[in-house]
């Protein structure tokens, strides 16, 4: 029978969900979702003076809005604690482990004379076999794996394929401090183990500490997990990624305007080709994703790919899911604050008329809030520069006229409307540009806005004649 697949998701709580990070979530989920496995969430808060309740709160808030849901409770790491030592204790019960009494200063020593050498293993084994009779008074050891001295450690990755290290240039290493505390690199083997994680998959960086753990579960007579250390994420220029290039907490997507949908589309994309295809639905992802078709190199983060995708998913979104949407970013938005205060039914059902306009021109969530500010405008109608440098005496002349003509229009719609304007322009001799501007800057206090005749329809009659008033000369 096989066994089931189990993924996990393990961050340390010291600050937030990096993109970087939340792309190492969504891939350890999409292998376990396509699989019908299950992916685990570990909070590896044994780092106590870095570790905060913010932190572990933003990571658990950014996969939710991110919509990848994990497994069973959360399992933190620092809890774990007696469960470590109880593993190290088997190790020296064994003799796969020892206590080493090595001074600061003894340490340091060992250090530069193996920089000096070339070497890569800093410390001597000193303590390796020696008698722990000869252990200093009132020296507490730290214990340390008896790691192989000859031969290779070997790690057949999913994404590198095999690396190999030379097993005279890894250390012992410490297991255990000497204040009892264990050590990130025993207490992630341990964690995996009794978790029963089949497959651990994360960044590149963590690759040395593949060939670290390997020997952990090997001295321990444990089963080791299949490993894929995927690359990590680079600026489009191809150096590491600073926040100029995207290096930021998930919620800052989210408070951006970026969709949870268009965020994992583009991530799954970043470094995992799947043919030509760019825009998959979640399930298609699932069904496609696979370790091997992870590159090795690194992949390069793009704004404007993630904007294009985003406003894919904004066209193509229901009209009702992007109402909700654009409620819950203006807590983010420059005027959010002005808009919810003026958010209720009357609003709403003007914000979901206007959204198949709003949406074929934004980018974002924070563009169709930008793009819907003329709903929620106070009279009279602030300009814009722009706006403001056009309106010359003759325009409010024009603006007045065709106040005129659209008050007569009866019924109210986008058909009774551009039939009254065009009407009006064809005996006028103008062309219908030269109306619309007027109309748009009278009703929007702007130069660009949805089409004109989408803007007279939400507004009503009463409103877009009284915001005309504001304009027209005064008799």
């Amino acid at each position: 029978m096989t066994k089931p697949i189990v993924t996990r998701f393990a961050p340390s709580p010291t600050g937030f969900l990096h993109i970087g990070g939340a792309r190492t979530a969504l891939f350890n989920w999409l292998y376990a979702r396509g699989r019908g496995g299950k992916m685990l969430l570990r909070i590896e808060d044994t780092d106590r003076e870095r570790s905060t309740k913010e932190a572990i709160d933003a990571i658990l808030d950014g996969l939710r809005w991110l919509e990848l849901d994990w497994d069973g409770d959360v399992v933190y790491q620092y809890a774990r604690a007696e469960r470590h030592r109880e593993a190290v204790a088997q190790l020296l019960a064994a003799g796969n482990a020892y206590r080493c009494y090595a001074s600061p200063a003894e340490l340091d020593e060992m250090r530069q004379k193996a920089r000096a050498e070339g070497r890569t293993r800093l410390y001597d084994g000193r303590w390796r076999d020696r008698d722990p009779a000869e252990a200093p008074a009132g020296v507490k050891p730290v214990i340390r794996l008896k790691a192989p001295l000859t031969g290779e450690t070997v790690i057949e990755d999913e994404v590198q394929g095999r690396v190999v290290w030379q097993n005279e240039n890894l250390d012992d290493f410490v297991l255990l401090r000497s204040d009892g505390n264990p050590t990130y690199m025993l207490s992630v083997v341990v964690d995996d183990h009794d978790m029963g994680v089949t497959h651990i998959i994360r960044g590149d960086d963590h690759l040395t500490n593949g060939a670290r753990q390997k020997q952990i579960y090997e001295a321990l007579g444990w089963e080791v997990p299949a490993m894929a250390h995927i690359p990590l994420i680079h600026g489009p220029d191809g150096s590491k990624l600073s926040k100029r290039h995207g290096a930021l907490g998930v919620d800052a997507y989210r408070a951006m305007g970026y969709l949870p949908v268009a965020l994992r589309n583009y991530l799954a994309r970043l470094g995992w080709s799947h043919g030509d295809q760019e825009i998959f639905s979640t399930q298609e992802l699932i069904d496609a994703f696979d370790l091997p078709a992870v590159g090795r190199s690194a992949a390069r983060f793009d704004f404007a790919k993630l904007e294009s995708l985003n406003g894919h998913y904004i066209r193509n979104a229901d009209n009702h899911d992007l109402v909700k949407a654009f409620e819950n970013v203006l807590p983010f938005a420059p005027n959010g604050s002005d808009i919810q205060n003026k958010l209720n039914q009357f609003t709403r059902s003007q914000l979901l008329q206007a959204m198949p306009g709003l949406k074929e021109r934004a980018k974002t969530l924070l563009d169709l809030i930008d793009g819907a500010a003329f709903i929620f405008a106070a009279r009279p109608i602030a300009m814009d520069g722009k706006a403001a440098a056009l309106l010359t005496d003759e325009m409010r002349k024009l603006i007045g006229t065709l106040k005129g003509i659209l008050a007569g229009v009866s019924p109210w719609n986008a058909e009774t409307t551009e039939s009254a304007i065009r009407t009006y322009a064809e005996q006028s001799s103008l062309k219908l540009g030269a109306i619309a501007q007027p109309l748009r800057i009278a009703l929007t206090g702007r130069t660009t806005s949805p089409g004109i005749f989408d803007v007279l329809t939400v507004l009503g009659k009463e409103e877009c004649l009284a915001r005309l008033g504001d304009l027209s000369p005064k008799s």
